[in-house]
């Protein structure tokens, strides 16, 4: 069973309240940009306004007491690069409906709602872990103990006849042979 903290549980159901809220703005903007720029470059341009926001809401709300030691247009850039996998989920699972069927070219809420679960999942996780994660968080992460890789020491004694005289030696350094 994998390790589920009250503060985990807590913060998937904010993202997904934000993400509820992301499928109104993304919706919004597909129908209001869609008449005159055309289906889609207003979905494509409708995921980045509906990004930005749910950012926003979530720097605001969802991860409050995390993550906000980057200035706020750097995390903002995280965001977008870090999620955008969940983007290419996302816009995928769109463009593929829409080509599916025209019930999704006609009414693009249907798509855009399967489109938002499908990329929801990657979104959380990755921006929980990348772009509002806590300093502390991250080092007690990468403070745990590793194996110690030594590297070769040439001053090492070598026990001699490890190399049984049926062994042919490839690539030796010697001329002879």
């Amino acid at each position: 069973m994998p390790n589920l903290s009250s503060q985990k549980i807590t913060q998937f159901l904010k993202f997904g309240i934000v993400g509820l809220l992301g499928l109104c703005w993304d919706t919004g903007t597909v129908y209001s940009l869609r008449p005159f720029v055309g289906l889609t470059i207003a979905t494509i341009a409708a995921y980045f306004i509906a990004a930005s926001i749910n950012w926003l809401i979530n720097r605001l709300w969802t991860f409050r007491h995390v993550g906000n030691q980057h200035h706020f247009v750097v995390q903002w850039m995280r965001f977008l690069a870090g999620n955008s996998l969940g983007f290419f989920l996302n816009r995928g699972c769109v463009f593929t409906l829409f080509h599916v069927s025209p019930v999704f070219k006609t009414y693009p809420v249907l798509a855009l709602a399967a489109g938002a679960v499908a990329g929801m999942m990657a979104n959380f996780h990755i921006s929980r872990k990348l772009v509002f994660h806590s300093e502390s968080a991250r080092s007690a992460t990468t403070n745990r103990p590793t194996a110690e890789i030594v590297p070769f020491q040439p001053e090492r004694a070598v026990v001699k006849n490890t190399i049984s005289s049926h062994t042919v030696v490839a690539n030796s350094r010697s001329k002879v042979g």
